[in-house]
């Protein structure tokens, strides 16, 4: 086995929570008098909440200062946990579970690597914090994807040499993220890559398949 550990991203390669982002950020959008659809929603996806936000006024005739920015931010993040308690252990289907279960029983260490500050507390709502040896979110972290800072310390705190590990990821972000820490990565979905990944799955339910059989 050339990988020791796996080091999954959490939305949208072991859960869902896009439909809670997109109502948080569209009040958002909505106070900042900027448009907000499918595709602006797209562009936030593995980036930080700031960043995110940042993009959203990129649409907006108003301007706002720093400290406006930072209350806009944190009443998404309100709404957003508001709507996060709503997730029940049904939000992790039966497969991923099922996969997870493999890939610990071949002795590979598992880890979530987000930028999302909340990624324990949506593993929580899962019950799904005991399938990982490592969670590194956005709490612990001071730069988002694409940089590797989430990567290399979801590593380290599994023990193992960037090498060792193989990223799962669902964004380009994620992807570029994952190169620029020396890892190979697995593409779950249908994104427009950056580039070939080491593996390209339809979802996570493929990735036993794909590295033990």
């Amino acid at each position: 086995m050339k990988y020791k550990g796996i080091i999954f991203d959490l939305d949208g390669v072991l859960c869902s929570t896009d439909r809670f982002h997109y109502q948080a950020w569209q009040q958002t959008a909505r106070e900042a008098q900027a448009p907000f659809d499918e595709t602006v929603n797209q562009r936030l996806r593995g980036v930080s909440r700031m960043e995110s936000l940042e993009i959203i006024l990129e649409g907006s005739p108003l301007t706002f200062t720093q400290a406006e920015k930072e209350r806009m931010a944190e009443e998404k993040n309100a709404r957003y946990r508001q709507l996060l308690r709503q997730m029940t252990p049904a939000d992790m289907t039966d497969g991923v579970r099922a996969a997870l279960t493999r890939l610990r029983e071949a002795s590979l260490k598992l880890a979530v690597g987000s930028s999302s500050k909340n990624a324990r507390f949506i593993l929580e709502r899962l019950e799904a914090v005991s399938y990982f040896d490592a969670i590194c979110d956005g709490t612990q972290i001071t730069r988002s994807k694409p940089d590797p800072e989430v990567f290399l310390k979801a590593a380290g705190m599994l023990g193992l040499p960037a090498q060792a590990c193989l990223v799962v990821e669902d964004a380009p972000a994620g992807l570029e993220a994952a190169r620029a820490a020396g890892m190979d990565c697995a593409g779950v979905g249908g994104a427009d890559w950056p580039f070939a990944p080491a593996y390209a799955l339809p979802d996570v339910t493929a990735l036993p398949a794909a590295l033990l059989d």
